[in-house]
């Protein structure tokens, strides 16, 4: 049975570009064995991931990123079966938010800023399919 888990979190310290390239690589390699897909998206010490995958596969993952020293304030925004993946194509592509018109941002938040603890987790989602179709994956893996 297939799953999405949305999950937001906040970096303990700020997160530099080649890290998050590290653990985006180190998501990848480990993703793609276990039938993973998702999208990450890093903006001023905000993370928000979509995780694609089996039940198990996915919980057992996020119970994994729970423990992450790196980011502290989890919190699950969604968990849902699904029929189909919508971030399918990539074992886990990279939202670069610089590159977005902050319209996008505003349009499911109060502020044109990413604050996904202030957004329903269906505003949040739809913020990262607009984002990916609008081609605003940086990385796609």
């Amino acid at each position: 049975m297939l799953v999405r888990c949305l999950y937001a979190s906040r970096a303990v310290e700020p997160i530099a570009v080649g890290a998050l390239d590290r653990i985006l690589e180190k998501s990848r390699k480990n993703n793609f064995p276990r039938g993973v897909t998702g999208l990450l998206c890093y903006s001023n010490g905000t993370f928000v991931q979509a995780l694609e995958g089996g039940r198990e596969i996915v919980s057992d993952l996020l119970g994994t990123i729970y423990s992450d020293n790196r980011h502290s304030g989890l919190q699950v925004l969604m968990f849902e079966e699904i029929a189909e993946r919508h971030f399918g194509n990539w074992s886990m592509g990279r939202v670069n938010l610089d590159t977005v018109n902050s319209a996008s941002l505003l349009k499911y938040s109060i502020r044109a800023e990413l604050n996904p603890f202030n957004m329903p987790g269906s505003a949040t989602l739809a913020l990262l399919m607009e984002l990916a179709a609008a081609g605003s994956i940086a990385s796609r893996g």
